[in-house]
């Protein structure tokens, strides 16, 4: 219990006559080690003699945590990404990945079909693919479900599962816990683009954009819970069912009459929404915008700065398209490899292992990807270290190289090397923060 004769550091919140509250004071103090150390401090150290450091928490997030928000005013200009998208969720959720994804598309049919088959008990299904009711989901009512329905074939389809790496997928909500319909109808079958960011991060770091012309799941870009993925589809496409849709005229930008009129007063005209979506994705990748606004990146959507000058944002948006063209490897950057691949013996991926003397990283003892730099290897999107991620991914799936699978490989290290590349740009166009 605290001596009476110590400093009052923490006042209570009280209440006086007048029925007006007084904020409470609130204190920090960082204390780094480990555990034991920790422990032996707080054992050790009085109350009354730690070095607090008094915070002054505004709304609306009142942090505990020191903050600097000197550049709050102008980070704050700019629209938040959550009020430029109409449509958004985050990403798919399926709640049992192990059944509805697959590397080996016969693979993922059978399982399906299975599932469909009543011949076969619920008893075996849960047994044979490990499936177990939950709050929100019933084995035998959805097996019971699908099996009725004449369509089922069509919903197989394809998913963005990691940075670089799409699977094969049964988006249909008798086996998807969570499909996010409201934003992957938009995905399934027209052409698109969804902007993939979070909301908060884990560490200060951002690097969590990306985009995808796919459905995309909900750990795309991170497997932290506060760093879970929010798709913000650029088209939005009315009466999805409807067959006769016109893919080129029924669509409409997800943007909203706020964003556009903002961007109109500043440009004097309406872009097209594809120059808007690149522009957008250019500013999330300039370096200098990820680091002197990391503080607010780090709690909320990112903003998008908007600017007045016209040949700025054209020659931006040439970039951001430019980036996503390698993203979504449809650049015309992947003519001409820059690693080999080399070793005896076979393909399977047993180890992942880098070398950073020699540039390699090892797939087994004896066959490697060779001339990958460092920091092409260290790159991350979101939480994964991308190509680290992408192998160890497929050993734990307990695969082997495909011929494919070795050119993909090759072709991200081109779209990493060609990203470092492209933000260095992006930063050398922009003049200065704020953007005007």
């Amino acid at each position: 219990m605290r001596e009476k004769t110590e400093p009052d550091y923490f006042s209570k919140v009280y209440k006086d006559r007048s029925g007006v509250k007084e904020m409470a004071k609130v204190f920090n103090y960082d204390l780094w080690g480990k555990r034991e150390t920790k422990y032996k401090f707080l054992e050790e150290v009085k109350f009354r003699d730690v070095e607090w450091i008094e915070l002054q928490p505004t709304q609306p997030n009142y942090f505990f945590a020191p903050k600097n928000f000197d550049l709050a005013t102008e980070y704050n200009q700019g629209f938040n990404v959550d009020d430029i998208f109409l449509v958004k969720s985050t990403g798919v959720v399926t709640h049992r990945d192990h059944f509805v994804m697959d590397f080996d598309f016969e693979v993922l049919r059978k399982r399906i079909e299975d599932f469909r088959s009543l011949n076969i008990t619920n008893q075996e299904i849960s047994n044979i693919y490990n499936l177990k009711d939950t709050r929100d989901w019933n084995l035998e009512l959805r097996r019971k479900s699908l099996a009725t329905n004449k369509n089922w074939e069509k919903y197989f389809t394809v998913c963005l599962y990691r940075p670089f790496d799409s699977r094969f997928y049964y988006h249909h909500q008798d086996v998807v816990e969570y499909p996010r319909q409201e934003v992957m109808q938009n995905m399934t079958q027209f052409s698109n683009l969804s902007l993939i960011v979070c909301r908060q991060q884990k560490s200060i770091g951002f690097q969590h954009c990306y985009v995808t012309d796919l459905i995309g799941e909900g750990n795309n870009i991170s497997i932290h819970s506060r760093e879970r993925s929010y798709h913000f589809p650029l088209y939005i496409y009315p009466n999805v069912e409807n067959e006769q849709i016109n893919l080129f005229l029924d669509k409409n930008p997800n943007f909203s009459p706020e964003f556009l009129t903002a961007i109109k007063e500043k440009l004097g005209y309406t872009p097209t929404p594809e120059k808007i979506f690149y522009y957008a994705y250019a500013i999330f990748h300039s370096p200098t915008y990820r680091q002197r606004y990391a503080e607010f990146l780090k709690i909320d959507f990112p903003r998008l700065p908007l600017t007045r000058n016209n040949k700025l944002f054209n020659n931006l948006a040439t970039q951001g398209e430019q980036l996503v063209a390698l993203h979504l490897l449809k650049s015309d950057q992947f003519h001409q490899l820059i690693t080999t691949y080399e070793g005896e013996g076979d393909n399977q991926v047993t180890q992942v292992i880098y070398n950073d003397q020699l540039q390699r990283v090892n797939i087994n003892p004896q066959k490697y990807f060779a001339n990958i730099p460092k920091q092409i290897w260290e790159f991350k999107i979101g939480g994964y270290q991308v190509l680290e991620k992408w192998l160890k991914d497929r050993k734990k799936s307990d695969r082997a190289l495909s011929d494919e699978d070795i050119i993909h490989y090759q072709k991200i290290v081109i779209a990493l090397q060609q990203t470092l590349t492209i933000m260095t740009e992006i930063d050398q166009l922009i003049p200065s923060f704020p953007i005007e």
